[in-house]
């Protein structure tokens, strides 16, 4: 998850709500082209380029937080059933999300603050992301976004304050295969690629010779990720899961060459559907 850019503030705005989020690093910018004007046949003709304005392109790279989790997995997975409220609590509720076509995608804008320049960057989308969750650090998601809008200058002097509330640490997560848990999983990445329909890859990180080997085929993959407070009310606010279903071995990467413990890569293909399931406060909007 490598982004090249340097620090700033990003803010992302519905009609609902405004949410400044933490991250490490973006590269949101202008997308433009170059439209290229071949010389004639015959004679001496010029080459030319003229640049197109064709709205905004990037990502943004941000860690998971308690608070943040329930809004960005739903603009990172595409759609949301109506939400469930939780009894025996106070006001929680449970939202259950499908990762679908980046066509059927929340629109939402940008608001980003780099020195003393601020630039609003509307109706953009994501075009794919990538959840990284590894042992010892903290859970990221990369955002590719998309917009058909040029960015202008945003007119307003405040914008939303910056989360920042716990972060989701990998050392808090647990993985269950067909209803079995491997301790033997260092980490996984799930990458999404949105675009004319939606592809789905895992690579699942696992240590060799300390537990069961992953299998090629899995039924149901289910990732929880825990913060481990006893004040989260039945410790569901501080929680997400994301489930699989029918993922298949792509090929294997790991290269046995090393005299201590080896960790090695497999890659996955996931042939059927992909939710999630994440909690939120208040009347359980996530829009």
């Amino acid at each position: 998850m490598n982004v090249q850019g340097c620090d700033c503030s990003i803010v992302i705005k519905t009609a609902q709500r405004e949410m400044g989020i933490p991250y490490s690093n973006e590269t949101i910018r202008e997308a433009i082209s170059i439209l290229q004007e071949e010389a004639p046949i015959e004679g001496d003709g010029v080459c030319r380029g003229i640049q197109q304005r064709n709205g905004v392109t990037g990502c943004i790279v941000t860690p998971l937080t308690i608070g943040t989790v329930p809004y960005l997995l739903h603009l990172a997975m595409g759609s949301a059933n109506a939400p469930v409220f939780i009894s025996e609590t106070r006001n929680l509720y449970r939202h259950s999300l499908n990762l679908l076509p980046y066509e059927n995608g929340p629109r939402f804008d940008l608001i980003q603050k780099r020195g003393d320049g601020k630039w609003l960057y509307e109706r953009c989308g994501v075009k794919g992301f990538e959840l990284r969750i590894m042992r010892d650090e903290a859970i990221k998601l990369k955002f590719d976004i998309t917009g058909e809008r040029p960015p202008i200058t945003y007119p307003y002097n405040e914008i939303a304050e910056t989360e920042t509330e716990e972060r989701f640490n990998g050392n808090g997560v647990t993985y269950s295969i067909n209803g079995q848990e491997y301790k033997n999983i260092y980490g996984v990445t799930v990458t999404a690629n949105k675009e004319e329909g939606t592809k789905t890859e895992l690579w699942i990180k696992r240590i060799l010779e300390q537990g069961p080997n992953v299998p090629h085929l899995i039924d149901e993959l289910s990732i929880t990720a825990q913060l481990f407070r006893e004040s989260y009310e039945h410790r569901y606010f501080g929680m997400f899961r994301l489930s699989f279903k029918n993922v298949v071995l792509n090929s294997d990467e790991t290269e046995i060459n090393a005299s201590d413990t080896v960790i090695g890569p497999i890659r996955y293909y996931v042939a059927g559907i992909t939710m999630a399931e994440v909690f939120s406060f208040g009347e359980g909007r996530l829009e």
